[in-house]
């Protein structure tokens, strides 16, 4: 991950692209791996916190979508395009 240095820091800023310590027990970090290794799924970071010196992140396995909710999808969003253009125009 990579954390911007403090602009107003001096020469013992951290390097930004330093690797990170994962503070969860052995078990979690199988249990996420083994999730995120699945077909489909993926490991999200859900938000980004500081606290104190720390940078905490909450994590979360997230799955795709499939074809026909892609689908559906693209059909409501052009949908609300086409009624936002025609509500434009009858202004």
């Amino acid at each position: 991950m990579h954390i911007s240095p403090y602009e107003h820091g001096n020469i013992f800023n951290k390097d930004p692209l330093r690797d990170r310590k994962l503070l969860l027990h052995k078990k979690e970090i199988n249990k996420l791996i083994g999730l995120s290794q699945q077909k489909g799924y993926s490991l999200v970071p859900i938000s980004l916190y500081f606290k104190g010196s720390h940078v905490k992140i909450d994590l979360g396995i997230g799955k795709g979508k499939k074809l026909y909710d892609k689908r559906q999808d693209l059909a409501k969003k052009d949908a609300q395009r086409q009624i936002a253009i025609n509500l434009k125009n009858t202004r």
